[in-house]
């Protein structure tokens, strides 16, 4: 069986990211006794000022992209659409609010060290696109911890410190660096990019190639 590392650079607030994620888990799903494959998250984040005030997210994408709200709620509802065929739950995507996810990138690095950082980044897309939450919020944050099994409390105390400040900044300018300008972006065995939101096919196809050129011999 071949092993892949895939990276994957998402934000929290990024609808694709969710979406992204799972077709990559059904392409790995169809790859199973194929590839085996290590996932790791990394931050980024589409609202990066701590200071904006949260928006109506039709509002604000209407104001982003220069689109009247009537085509961003089209668009949105198409997303909605694609997520729910994919068992994610999109549900209140219309009525978020813009949001800040530096605290939420945070404790997927602190649950990345209990094994969990999946889990948690599913319980936050979670909370933002299917109840829409306020997930800059720390007791949505918490709520959200709890609900994965972890310790609250704990949790509560990386919040009120600067733990993990520098592994998500650090993890923005990396990529940011390397040309990372758009997610979500997977990144895999530190060789090769997939942009956006593909299709499991597309992914089967790719991963499976990605995998056959890494193992075959190099040159000497």
């Amino acid at each position: 069986m071949s092993k892949l590392q895939i990276d994957i650079v998402s934000d929290i607030a990024c609808p694709w990211c969710a979406i992204g994620y799972a077709r990559l888990e059904q392409a790995l799903a169809s790859l199973d006794g194929e590839i085996e494959a290590d996932v790791e998250w990394h931050a980024f984040e589409l609202n990066p000022d701590p200071q904006n005030k949260p928006q109506p997210i039709l509002q604000a994408l209407s104001r982003k992209y220069g689109r009247s709200e009537a085509e961003m709620e089209a668009a949105q509802a198409n997303m909605i659409e694609i997520a729910t065929g994919l068992a994610l739950n999109f549900s209140k995507m219309q009525e978020r609010y813009t949001a800040n996810t530096f605290d939420g990138h945070r404790l997927v690095k602190w649950a990345a060290g209990q094994g969990q950082a999946t889990a948690m980044k599913m319980a936050l897309f979670d909370a933002y696109f299917g109840h829409a939450e306020n997930i800059g919020e720390v007791e949505v944050l918490l709520t959200r911890v709890k609900s994965i099994g972890l310790d609250a409390d704990a949790a509560r105390k990386v919040l009120a410190s600067d733990a993990y400040v520098e592994e998500v900044r650090s993890d923005e300018a990396r990529y940011q660096q390397a040309g990372v300008s758009s997610v979500p972006a997977f990144i895999i065995n530190n060789q090769y990019l997939i942009s956006g939101a593909q299709e499991p096919a597309y992914l089967v196809a790719a991963l499976r190639e990605m995998s056959q050129q890494s193992t075959e011999p190099k040159p000497v």
